[in-house]
Protein backbone atom coordinates (compact mmCIF):
# COMPACT_ATOMS: atom_id res chain seq x y z
CA UNK A 1 0.00 0.00 0.00
CA UNK A 2 1.64 2.96 -0.84
CA UNK A 3 2.21 5.60 1.86
CA UNK A 4 0.52 3.57 4.26
CA UNK A 5 1.23 3.99 7.99
CA UNK A 6 3.92 1.61 9.82
CA UNK A 7 1.62 -0.23 12.67
CA UNK A 8 5.32 -0.99 14.70
CA UNK A 9 5.05 0.88 17.90
CA UNK A 10 1.76 1.75 17.72
CA UNK A 11 -0.54 1.09 20.96
CA UNK A 12 -4.18 -0.30 20.05
CA UNK A 13 -6.88 -1.54 22.89
CA UNK A 14 -9.13 -4.36 21.56
CA UNK A 15 -12.15 -5.31 23.28
CA UNK A 16 -13.96 -8.34 23.22
CA UNK A 17 -10.44 -10.05 22.43
CA UNK A 18 -11.12 -13.61 24.11
CA UNK A 19 -11.86 -14.58 21.00
CA UNK A 20 -13.15 -14.03 17.29
CA UNK A 21 -12.83 -11.01 15.99
CA UNK A 22 -11.13 -9.52 18.74
CA UNK A 23 -8.96 -12.19 19.23
CA UNK A 24 -7.45 -12.40 15.44
CA UNK A 25 -6.94 -8.68 15.34
CA UNK A 26 -5.03 -8.33 18.46
CA UNK A 27 -2.67 -11.32 17.01
CA UNK A 28 -2.66 -9.18 13.36
CA UNK A 29 -1.73 -5.89 15.41
CA UNK A 30 1.09 -8.33 16.89
CA UNK A 31 2.67 -9.46 13.60
CA UNK A 32 2.59 -5.70 12.56
CA UNK A 33 4.37 -4.91 15.80
CA UNK A 34 2.18 -2.76 17.68
CA UNK A 35 1.49 -2.99 21.62
CA UNK A 36 -1.66 -4.48 21.92
CA UNK A 37 -3.62 -4.54 24.87
CA UNK A 38 -6.71 -6.58 25.14
CA UNK A 39 -10.09 -6.99 26.96
CA UNK A 40 -12.89 -9.20 27.72
CA UNK A 41 -14.62 -11.02 30.52
CA UNK A 42 -12.60 -14.55 30.36
CA UNK A 43 -9.39 -13.66 31.98
CA UNK A 44 -7.32 -17.34 31.20
CA UNK A 45 -8.08 -16.54 27.43
CA UNK A 46 -6.90 -13.38 27.45
CA UNK A 47 -3.85 -14.93 29.44
CA UNK A 48 -3.59 -17.13 26.48
CA UNK A 49 -3.80 -14.81 23.98
CA UNK A 50 -0.81 -12.48 25.64
CA UNK A 51 1.67 -15.92 25.73
CA UNK A 52 0.89 -16.17 22.03
CA UNK A 53 1.91 -12.50 21.15
CA UNK A 54 4.56 -13.07 23.67
CA UNK A 55 5.88 -16.02 21.82
CA UNK A 56 6.50 -14.16 18.65
CA UNK A 57 8.39 -11.24 21.03
CA UNK A 58 5.02 -9.18 20.83
CA UNK A 59 4.29 -6.41 23.37
CA UNK A 60 1.00 -6.91 24.83
CA UNK A 61 -1.02 -6.14 28.50
CA UNK A 62 -4.39 -7.74 29.42
CA UNK A 63 -7.26 -6.39 31.79
CA UNK A 64 -10.01 -9.00 31.97
CA UNK A 65 -13.71 -7.47 32.91
CA UNK A 66 -17.12 -6.28 31.68
CA UNK A 67 -16.57 -3.62 29.22
CA UNK A 68 -20.35 -2.04 30.07
CA UNK A 69 -18.57 -1.38 33.43
CA UNK A 70 -17.14 2.33 33.15
CA UNK A 71 -14.07 1.27 35.77
CA UNK A 72 -13.26 -1.55 33.09
CA UNK A 73 -13.17 0.98 30.46
CA UNK A 74 -11.36 3.59 32.66
CA UNK A 75 -8.44 0.89 33.88
CA UNK A 76 -7.87 -0.26 30.51
CA UNK A 77 -7.14 3.24 28.79
CA UNK A 78 -5.58 3.61 32.10
CA UNK A 79 -3.49 0.09 31.42
CA UNK A 80 -2.70 1.31 27.95
CA UNK A 81 -0.90 4.79 28.71
CA UNK A 82 0.58 3.38 31.71
CA UNK A 83 2.24 0.58 30.08
CA UNK A 84 3.10 1.73 26.25
CA UNK A 85 2.87 5.61 27.27
CA UNK A 86 0.35 6.33 24.55
CA UNK A 87 -3.23 5.35 22.95
CA UNK A 88 -2.78 5.68 19.27
CA UNK A 89 -5.86 2.97 18.21
CA UNK A 90 -8.97 2.07 19.67
CA UNK A 91 -11.23 -1.10 18.43
CA UNK A 92 -14.68 -1.58 19.79
CA UNK A 93 -15.08 -5.01 18.75
CA UNK A 94 -17.01 -6.30 22.13
CA UNK A 95 -20.59 -7.55 21.01
CA UNK A 96 -23.35 -10.10 21.54
CA UNK A 97 -25.99 -11.72 19.41
CA UNK A 98 -29.52 -12.72 20.29
CA UNK A 99 -31.68 -13.81 17.13
CA UNK A 100 -35.40 -13.75 18.43
CA UNK A 101 -38.81 -11.93 17.16
CA UNK A 102 -39.26 -8.79 18.69
CA UNK A 103 -42.41 -10.63 21.13
CA UNK A 104 -39.93 -13.57 22.38
CA UNK A 105 -37.52 -10.73 23.13
CA UNK A 106 -37.27 -9.60 27.23
CA UNK A 107 -36.99 -6.75 28.46
CA UNK A 108 -33.06 -8.40 29.95
CA UNK A 109 -32.50 -9.75 26.35
CA UNK A 110 -32.38 -6.07 25.38
CA UNK A 111 -30.28 -4.67 27.91
CA UNK A 112 -27.96 -6.96 27.42
CA UNK A 113 -27.28 -6.66 23.68
CA UNK A 114 -27.34 -2.86 24.53
CA UNK A 115 -24.97 -3.06 27.09
CA UNK A 116 -22.63 -5.82 24.78
CA UNK A 117 -23.07 -3.85 21.38
CA UNK A 118 -23.76 -0.24 22.40
CA UNK A 119 -22.59 0.85 26.18
CA UNK A 120 -19.05 -0.67 25.86
CA UNK A 121 -18.73 1.17 22.53
CA UNK A 122 -19.71 4.38 24.36
CA UNK A 123 -17.73 3.80 27.83
CA UNK A 124 -14.53 3.19 26.36
CA UNK A 125 -14.36 5.83 23.33
CA UNK A 126 -15.53 8.14 26.17
CA UNK A 127 -12.70 7.00 28.01
CA UNK A 128 -10.36 6.87 24.97
CA UNK A 129 -11.07 10.25 23.04
CA UNK A 130 -9.54 12.60 25.75
CA UNK A 131 -6.14 11.07 25.37
CA UNK A 132 -6.41 10.80 21.44
CA UNK A 133 -7.42 14.62 22.11
CA UNK A 134 -4.32 15.55 23.83
CA UNK A 135 -2.20 13.77 22.08
CA UNK A 136 -3.53 15.52 18.67
CA UNK A 137 -4.21 12.16 16.76
CA UNK A 138 -5.65 8.34 16.99
CA UNK A 139 -8.03 6.34 15.11
CA UNK A 140 -11.64 4.79 16.62
CA UNK A 141 -12.97 2.10 14.64
CA UNK A 142 -16.28 0.29 15.73
CA UNK A 143 -17.07 -3.02 14.64
CA UNK A 144 -20.26 -2.50 13.81
CA UNK A 145 -22.61 -5.32 11.28
CA UNK A 146 -24.00 -5.51 8.17
CA UNK A 147 -27.63 -5.46 10.61
CA UNK A 148 -26.32 -2.19 11.46
CA UNK A 149 -26.93 -0.89 7.57
CA UNK A 150 -30.13 -2.94 7.19
CA UNK A 151 -33.16 -4.71 9.43
CA UNK A 152 -33.64 -7.60 9.03
CA UNK A 153 -36.61 -10.02 10.60
CA UNK A 154 -36.10 -11.40 13.79
CA UNK A 155 -32.79 -9.12 14.29
CA UNK A 156 -34.91 -6.28 16.05
CA UNK A 157 -32.98 -5.24 18.99
CA UNK A 158 -29.42 -6.50 17.53
CA UNK A 159 -29.83 -4.42 14.43
CA UNK A 160 -30.94 -0.98 16.97
CA UNK A 161 -27.54 -1.85 18.84
CA UNK A 162 -26.01 -2.31 15.38
CA UNK A 163 -27.81 1.14 14.12
CA UNK A 164 -26.56 2.72 17.13
CA UNK A 165 -23.10 2.27 16.81
CA UNK A 166 -23.33 3.55 13.10
CA UNK A 167 -24.72 7.04 14.04
CA UNK A 168 -22.61 6.87 16.91
CA UNK A 169 -19.54 6.67 15.13
CA UNK A 170 -20.82 9.40 12.16
CA UNK A 171 -21.30 12.24 14.83
CA UNK A 172 -18.17 11.15 16.45
CA UNK A 173 -16.11 11.82 13.34
CA UNK A 174 -18.09 15.11 12.83
CA UNK A 175 -16.74 15.76 16.57
CA UNK A 176 -13.29 14.78 16.66
CA UNK A 177 -11.91 15.31 13.12
CA UNK A 178 -10.76 18.85 13.98
CA UNK A 179 -8.32 16.84 17.01
CA UNK A 180 -6.59 14.70 14.24
CA UNK A 181 -9.00 11.39 15.09
CA UNK A 182 -10.34 9.63 12.35
CA UNK A 183 -13.26 7.52 13.44
CA UNK A 184 -14.88 4.38 11.41
CA UNK A 185 -16.87 1.43 11.43
CA UNK A 186 -16.21 -1.69 10.09
CA UNK A 187 -19.52 -3.80 8.63
CA UNK A 188 -19.16 -7.19 8.57
CA UNK A 189 -21.39 -10.19 6.95
CA UNK A 190 -21.29 -13.92 8.87
CA UNK A 191 -18.12 -14.58 10.48
CA UNK A 192 -17.09 -18.29 11.61
CA UNK A 193 -16.92 -17.59 15.59
CA UNK A 194 -18.52 -18.33 18.80
CA UNK A 195 -20.84 -15.22 18.47
CA UNK A 196 -24.59 -16.31 19.02
CA UNK A 197 -24.06 -19.77 18.94
CA UNK A 198 -27.16 -21.03 21.07
CA UNK A 199 -28.66 -17.72 20.86
CA UNK A 200 -30.25 -18.47 16.77
CA UNK A 201 -26.83 -19.90 15.41
CA UNK A 202 -25.54 -23.70 16.09
CA UNK A 203 -21.79 -24.66 15.73
CA UNK A 204 -22.76 -26.65 13.48
CA UNK A 205 -24.31 -24.49 11.02
CA UNK A 206 -21.53 -21.71 11.84
CA UNK A 207 -18.77 -24.49 10.61
CA UNK A 208 -20.37 -25.60 7.45
CA UNK A 209 -21.12 -22.31 6.27
CA UNK A 210 -19.68 -19.73 3.70
CA UNK A 211 -18.90 -17.34 6.49
CA UNK A 212 -15.31 -15.42 6.51
CA UNK A 213 -12.99 -16.67 8.45
CA UNK A 214 -11.99 -13.88 11.78
CA UNK A 215 -8.54 -13.40 10.10
CA UNK A 216 -10.42 -11.82 6.99
CA UNK A 217 -11.52 -8.80 9.28
CA UNK A 218 -8.85 -8.62 10.94
CA UNK A 219 -7.20 -7.64 7.69
CA UNK A 220 -9.84 -5.60 6.84
CA UNK A 221 -9.33 -3.74 9.92
CA UNK A 222 -5.72 -3.38 9.56
CA UNK A 223 -6.19 -1.76 6.04
CA UNK A 224 -8.15 0.73 7.72
CA UNK A 225 -5.73 1.46 10.31
CA UNK A 226 -3.20 1.61 7.80
CA UNK A 227 -4.59 4.54 5.73
CA UNK A 228 -2.22 6.78 4.78
CA UNK A 229 -2.55 10.33 7.35
CA UNK A 230 -4.57 12.04 4.93
CA UNK A 231 -7.14 9.85 4.23
CA UNK A 232 -9.62 8.07 6.22
CA UNK A 233 -12.26 5.14 6.09
CA UNK A 234 -15.35 6.42 7.24
CA UNK A 235 -17.32 3.06 6.82
CA UNK A 236 -16.42 -0.29 4.90
CA UNK A 237 -18.62 -3.01 4.66
CA UNK A 238 -17.52 -6.46 4.33
CA UNK A 239 -19.32 -9.49 3.50
CA UNK A 240 -18.57 -13.34 2.67
CA UNK A 241 -18.98 -14.74 -1.54
CA UNK A 242 -21.77 -17.26 0.03
CA UNK A 243 -24.29 -14.71 0.31
CA UNK A 244 -27.09 -15.18 -2.32
CA UNK A 245 -28.33 -11.78 -4.19
CA UNK A 246 -26.04 -9.44 -2.46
Amino acid sequence: MPDAISLAGKTVLITGASAGIGWATALAFARQGANVVVTARREQRLVELCDLIGEHDGKSAFLAGDGADETTAEKCVGLAVERFGRLDILINNAGAGNYKNLVDTSVREYDELMDSNMKTSFLFTRHAAPVMIAQKGGEILFVSSVAGLQGYAGEAVYCASKFAQIGFAQALYGELRKYGIKVGTICPGGVKTEFAVGKGRTEEGVKTSYMMEPSEIADAILFACMQPRNARILQMTVRHMGEPGR
